[in-house]
């Protein structure tokens, strides 16, 4: 592991949960943006995709 001596600087106990932390937060973060800002996803959800996708396409 060539990033090993990060843990002689940061505990093991706290960075590790931080880390993980902020990937869930990047992931929701970025998961939110994709349901906001796509004109599709609300038809997914609704079970009309299909025709949303068409539509979307032949726009």
């Amino acid at each position: 592991m060539n990033q090993g001596r990060i843990w002689c600087v940061v505990n093991p106990t706290v960075g590790l949960p931080l880390f993980l932390g902020g990937v869930a937060v990047i992931s929701l973060i970025v998961h939110f943006a994709v349901l906001d800002n796509t004109t599709w996803m609300g038809a997914f959800f609704n079970g009309s995709a299909e025709s949303a996708a068409v539509e979307a396409v032949a726009e």
